[in-house]
């Protein structure tokens, strides 16, 4: 069962490549301009996340594919690399699925020469992170070398 942060990853990826969310079963198609802001997704995002998961929003989903975002919350779907592009697609986690990734009808996707799209990164844990594997790695350094002192004497 894909869980709500991977179907809303997989949405918010999928609009930082370009694609809609198609609204009203296929009439309207909605994209939020701007999806990451900063170490968390837009107010704009956020509003189209509540929209899609209100009961009101119908039939909603992503453009090129047909599982709605209420079907992709149900335990029938998981969401994983696709085997191509490694952006997030919907498989089916019970029975069988001929379904292509959203990227087919993309004609310059894969492109390795542009960013990547990406999750938030709230950037003083990963800077905290580093800093903690630096310290590590020095500790090592210090290790090693007092061992190389203590064996040479």
């Amino acid at each position: 069962m894909a869980e709500t942060k991977e179907v809303q990853k997989y949405l918010a990826y999928w609009f930082q490549a370009g694609k809609h969310v198609m609204l009203n079963g296929g009439q309207e198609a909605y994209r939020p301009s701007c999806v990451i802001q900063g170490d968390r997704y837009s107010d704009e995002f956020q509003r189209c996340w509540t929209y899609l998961l209100s009961e009101n929003s119908g039939d909603c989903f992503l453009e090129g594919t047909d599982q709605t975002v209420h079907e992709l919350l149900s335990p029938r779907w998981d969401i994983t690399p696709c085997a191509r592009c490694e952006m997030p697609i919907p498989i089916v986690a019970l029975g069988v699925s001929s379904l292509g990734c959203p990227c087919n009808d993309l004609p310059t996707w894969p492109n390795n020469e542009i960013p990547q799209p990406r999750s938030p990164i709230n950037s003083r844990d990963r800077l905290s992170q580093i800093h903690g594997r630096l310290n590590r790695s020095d500790e090592t350094n210090q290790e090693d070398s007092y061992n190389s002192d203590a064996i040479a004497n």
